[in-house]
């Protein structure tokens, strides 16, 4: 007698014991396969984060009271570099003692030159003379503490001549040398400034000059923060302020005895 032919098995597709038929192995496969690309995936991402970090570690970017976006870097809070610090105080110092007459300002959003009339102040002798608006606007880099802006305005305005109102003098401040930044304890700094302190009058052009050297106290604090509608008066005090340093100290540089020191 002849044997029945055995009935065809279907092809066994990734299985092991009982068969699969082939819809149910065709998504096995597509599900595996999906799987080890994904595996592949996050692979390239690691390596290629880890690739990124290598470059940008110990590195952030910091976003600005005007929206702008600029490299930075993490710091104690009391911390600043050397180099912010000198350029603070040559910036304070020249635009505290550079007078030339004239303002710029803002009018129908073009920037316009104008002459300046001057701040009125008291002086220590209880008259009313005044001072440069940009010397009177760069004043606010110096601390309030024991009224050493209010006092310092009363001196200024004893010598700023009143021939920078007319035109007739005008006078720079030249810096010859700035020191670097000598720590005296956490978030204070003292720094040499020596530079000359030059007058022009208008039938003497060749100017005079005579020496501007002081030794200056910095203190480290926080960045004023802008209100929601500044004044123009606001942002001029944030800008000077921005950095995160104010002056407590202006003295005569000894130069002779730190020389001999």
């Amino acid at each position: 007698m002849l044997k029945a032919k055995s009935k065809s098995q279907p092809a066994r597709l990734l299985s092991y014991g009982q068969s699969t038929s082939t819809p149910i192995a065709m998504a096995i496969t597509i599900t595996a396969g999906g799987t080890i690309l994904s595996i592949l995936l996050q692979i390239v991402n690691i390596g290629m984060s880890s690739s990124t970090n290598r470059h940008v570690k110990g590195m952030t970017v910091v976003q600005l009271q005007d929206g702008s976006i600029s490299p930075g870097k993490f710091a104690a809070p009391n911390e600043r570099e050397d180099e912010t610090i000198k350029r603070f105080i040559s910036d304070s110092m020249i635009k505290m003692f550079g007078w030339n007459g004239i303002i710029e300002a803002t009018e129908n959003g073009e920037n316009v030159t104008k002459p300046d009339k001057g701040i009125d102040v008291q002086t220590t002798k209880n008259s009313r003379k005044r001072i440069p608006t940009r010397a009177w606007e760069a004043a606010f880099a110096l601390s309030e503490n024991q009224d050493f802006r209010a006092n310092f305005l009363k001196k200024l305005a004893e010598i700023v001549p009143t021939g920078v109102f007319n035109g007739e003098v005008q006078v720079s401040l030249v810096t010859r040398h700035i020191s670097e930044p000598r720590k005296i304890k956490d978030g204070k700094w003292e720094v040499d400034y020596i530079g000359t302190l030059v007058s022009f009058d208008r039938n003497e052009n060749q100017g005079k000059g005579i020496a501007f050297n002081k030794t200056i106290t910095v203190e480290a604090i926080d960045t004023p923060k802008l209100p929601n509608k500044p004044t123009e008066l606001d942002k001029k005090i944030y800008l000077v302020r921005e950095p995160g340093l104010e002056i407590t100290q202006i003295v005569d540089y000894n130069l002779g005895q730190k020389e001999n020191n």
